[in-house]
């Protein structure tokens, strides 16, 4: 009896262990190759690409595509694996699928949302609203995109928060580093301050800034003063715009404001702070009553 379960035995994986092994070796062998030829293909098909992108855009994209496209991969070839292992040994596969069907009948009354979140998914990767390494703001949520899935987005804000965004939640995608980004600063003098020696000041500072050989790789257009934006409560507000490289414009903005903190304090220029002047009951100064 017990030889004759050896020999049950060795000729069960004579007929079905090969079989599987070959199985298993092929998977293998698929997710190498996923791992191998993917990235050149992807790399050489956002090269391709119409949209305009700089170096770092181009890496980005690809790194989206890739992270996509390994994942369903692997996914496909261990479904597939498993379902041809099953089938060897002796599991009926249509029963099992035909109970998936039936299942994925009643689930998908439920499922509205998770196949809302995946048709989002697919228009945020086709259109390349954002790509992971990218600064943007989806669903009100601010931070640094660390993974983009069919599903969902995952960021990170300056807190270090991690943030799980369902893609189907995302109404509005606000990209703070396609392209390239702005420096977009408004600095505030006194009243009494000359304006059109301050703008002189400014233009100075900003132009020493993008000639700096630390920054002027990172500085597309160099930053200058836009016009007189607003007469505030307690100084009036400059604007100064200037292109740079994406990610690159709060490193320049706090650059810029320490210079230029530097150059008006060296100038007699004063940065304004709210005033207040109390009275306690005396006559304004210079007022008719204290004339009389």
């Amino acid at each position: 009896m017990l030889e004759l379960s050896w020999a049950t035995v060795v000729n069960w994986l004579v007929g079905h262990g090969i079989r599987i092994l070959v199985v298993l070796a092929v998977g293998a062998l698929l997710w190498f190759a996923l791992n191998k030829f993917l990235p050149p293909v992807v790399r050489s098909a956002v090269a391709r690409t119409k949209y305009k992108e700089s170096k770092e855009g181009m890496e980005k994209r690809m790194n989206t595509l890739l992270s996509i496209f390994k994942g369903v991969g692997r996914v496909f070839i261990v479904i597939v694996g498993i379902m041809m292992i099953l089938s060897e040994v002796g599991v009926a596969i249509a029963p099992v699928l035909a109970g998936f069907g039936i299942a994925g009948i009643a689930i998908g009354f439920g499922a509205q949302y998770l196949i809302r979140d995946l048709i989002a998914g697919i228009f945020i990767i086709m259109e390349n609203q954002y790509r992971v390494g990218d600064v943007a703001r989806v669903a009100d949520i601010a931070g640094l995109v660390e993974e983009v899935h069919l599903r969902k987005t995952v960021l990170r804000d300056l807190d270090g928060i991690v943030h799980h965004v369902p893609n189907g939640e995302i109404r509005v995608a606000s990209n703070f580093t396609r392209h390239f980004a702005r420096v977009n600063l408004d600095i505030s003098v006194a009243y009494d301050t000359d304006l059109d020696h301050a703008i002189s000041v400014i233009n100075r500072v900003c132009k020493a800034l993008a000639e700096d050989e630390n920054w002027r790789n990172v500085i597309k257009s160099t930053p200058q003063a836009l016009r007189v934006n607003n007469l505030g409560s307690s100084g009036i507000d400059i604007k100064i715009l200037g292109d740079v490289k994406p990610m690159q414009q709060w490193a320049v903005m706090g650059e810029l404001r320490l210079r230029l903190k530097k150059a008006f304090d060296a100038e007699g220029i004063e940065i304004p702070w709210p005033h207040t002047k109390v009275y306690f009951g005396n006559p304004l100064p210079d007022s008719p009553e204290k004339q009389d």
